[in-house]
């Protein structure tokens, strides 16, 4: 039987890693656009949009990975941010992704699938190059933190929903529905994983109308200039 904590590929890149490609997995194209935008057409990176949710992503990013040779899987797009940690217009670096909805409701509340003993809600992200990419977006002058990011497959849309989810991941500034789909994929064939999340609306009561997806996009747009310096200075 497959272990959960071990790959069910060995796709890792071995020897010269030099023409290993990072690959960047967006939902939706408006995020893939925004990324390639700003990558300005650098053919170290490969950039595909994998579908919405972490079932479809998960699988977008297996097709991928099953067609290149790559160092690392990337997460990219817009999100969600928490109250008072991730403000509209500015930029979130996972410390780790997190299934926030992978478990079972009880009447004591939330059950997550690790106390249930069934496998992991949590992927911990490639921890110096997380922290390394946050210092250089922030060094570019742009607004990004470190924290956990939460993956869910119905995103927050009241006060009570989003209270709940803090609450049960402390520190989390961004919600987003792919990141751990990406990173679950990366993971099974061996390789590490980051995300990074451009914020587009708070996180609770639903309100379309004060979204600002433009600002966001650009945003990311502006962080995916960065990554070339990141991972290939």
């Amino acid at each position: 039987m497959h272990q959960p904590d071990q790959p069910l590929h060995d796709f890792s890149v071995e020897g010269d890693a030099s023409s290993a490609k990072v690959l960047i997995v967006t939902a939706v194209e408006a995020e893939r656009d925004a990324v390639l935008a700003g990558l300005g057409g650098d053919e170290r990176f490969v950039v595909v949009a994998g579908g919405v949710g972490p079932a479809a992503v998960a699988a977008g990013t297996s097709r991928a990975l099953m067609n290149g040779v790559y160092s690392r899987v990337i997460s990219a797009g817009i999100a969600g941010g928490f109250a008072g940690l991730a403000a509209v217009g500015s930029l979130v670096v996972a410390s780790r992704m997190v299934a926030a909805d992978l478990g079972s409701d009880s009447p004591e509340g939330f059950i997550s699938v690790d106390e249930l003993g069934f496998g992991s809600s949590i992927i911990q992200a490639e921890d110096a190059v997380s922290a390394s990419l946050a210092g250089a977006l922030r060094s570019a002058g742009l607004q990004a933190c470190l924290a956990p990011i939460v993956t869910v497959s119905t995103t927050t849309g009241t006060l009570e929903g989003a209270q709940s989810l803090a609450a049960r991941v402390p520190g989390a500034a961004a919600e987003g529905m792919e990141g751990f789909g990406v990173a679950e994929a990366a993971r099974q064939f061996g390789l590490p994983a980051l995300e990074l999340r451009a914020i587009s609306n708070a996180v609770g009561p639903r309100d379309r109308g004060a979204w600002k997806i433009g600002e966001a996009l650009g945003a990311l747009r502006r962080a995916s200039s960065i990554l070339p310096e990141v991972f290939f200075a």
